[in-house]
């Protein structure tokens, strides 16, 4: 049954509240956090300078963020930026941590607020090797910022943020080291930089005042979301619910930090965070073998759209998920999709691109901004907001 246009519009606002809600635990996380991020990003720095590399892992959801971490290090959304060494050691950082690591690497572990005894293990056995030790959160670790809220997917989303900001920063004190005087590169992420050589003093404090400053462009575009996209998500909600009734799942797939996203967002459904329903849900973003296979045999361009054929069901929705709106291989997923009669949903970025312009979804939720990590972060908070407003619209019976 379909939703009045007044239960439409309390749907609305109650994902517009949820929205905003995240403006003051962030304010007070990075009033709290900056100086340590910038400290913490001039140590990682150091140790890659110096031959190390970076390990990242977590459990479940939170492997995904082990995932964005060494995707972004290691291809960076930043043009023109070196790629640096980190992997994601979720299926095996247990065990690998012991035999690969080495005293100039670096580790991040990630997991709930309230912690996870096994990433405090892998951590503390980092430390004793040497490494530098960063847990998100963790309770023997060189930075681990206390978490400032108990829910999961807030906590998620401000471990996001400062991995981006993490990211950044990284370049930033890699292109200052001492007797570099290339430091134009960093002038669009940093203005104040103007490519002049720093005190190191001095770096570290307009580093710290540029994280805040971030986190106040972060802010402002979760409003804007609030404010423009709040509708088009309760339609986008209100749709996946109906086709849930029918005996639908979502399948949902993007690229690169989108891919991390998009199994994330698979992972809430069929492991919801305590006081969330199950729902049946699949990523096409993340079997390796499967992917490689289809690019290598096929084409890039098929590695969603072969994984759609092989999947797809009456009442399943599709779900894409991409900053530009314009990769080939998510247009060629949702051209099938349609084909077929299958609603479709976008959470796109800049303004909607391709996928957009030339209608491929029935939902298209567009954060309206150019720069990939602020893309990223809105669109996680959009994911999750619907991901609690189809439990709301579910128990409401609408």
């Amino acid at each position: 049954m379909l939703k009045s246009a007044g239960a439409t519009s309390g749907l609305r606002d109650r994902i517009a509240d949820s929205i905003r809600s995240r403006a003051p635990v962030a304010r007070r996380f990075f009033a709290e956090n900056a100086g340590p991020i910038a400290a913490a990003a001039r140590a990682v720095a150091t140790r890659l300078s110096a031959g190390g590399r970076i390990y990242a892992f977590g459990r479940g959801p939170y492997a995904t963020d082990a995932q964005h971490v060494a995707v972004e290090f290691v291809h960076p959304v930043l043009v023109g930026k070196p790629a640096l060494p980190a992997s994601d050691l979720s299926l095996s950082f247990e065990g690998a941590l012991p035999v690969i690591l080495r005293e100039q690497d670096v580790v991040v572990g990630f997991g709930p607020p309230q912690g996870d005894p096994a990433i405090d293990r892998a951590l503390s056995v980092a430390r004793a090797l040497g490494a530098y030790a960063i847990g998100l959160p963790g309770n023997d670790a060189d930075f681990a910022p206390h978490p400032v809220t108990a829910d999961e997917h807030v906590h998620q989303e401000l471990v996001e943020l400062l991995g981006h900001m993490l990211y950044e920063s990284v370049h930033v004190f890699l292109e200052h080291r001492p007797g570099n005087s290339d430091v134009g590169a960093s002038s669009f992420l940093y203005p104040f930089l103007g490519g002049q050589q720093q005190s190191q003093d001095e770096l570290m404090a307009d580093v710290t005042s540029s994280i805040l400053q971030k986190a106040a462009e972060a802010e402002a575009l979760r409003e804007r979301v609030a404010a423009e996209e709040s509708e088009a998500i309760a339609h986008a909600v209100e749709t996946i619910v109906t086709e849930l009734r029918a005996g639908g799942r979502l399948l949902l797939f993007g690229n690169g930090g989108s891919a991390t996203d998009a199994t994330d967002w698979a992972l809430d459904c069929v492991m919801p965070p305590e006081g969330l329903a199950p729902i049946p849900a699949l990523s096409f973003s993340v079997e390796p073998a499967t992917i490689t296979a289809i690019a290598n045999d096929v084409g890039r361009e098929f590695i969603f759209l072969r994984q759609l054929i092989a999947h797809v069901a009456p009442h399943d929705v599709v779900i894409a998920l991409s900053t530009s709106g314009g990769s080939l291989n998510v247009i060629s997923a949702l051209e099938e999709a349609r084909k077929r009669g299958n609603r479709t949903i976008a959470l796109l970025g800049y303004d909607g691109g391709q996928v957009l312009r030339r209608g491929l979804c029935d939902h298209a939720i567009v954060v309206r901004s150019d720069y990939i990590p602020r893309v990223q972060e809105a669109q996680a908070t959009i994911y999750h907001t619907m991901r609690h407003a189809i439990d709301w619209v579910r128990c409401d019976g609408g």
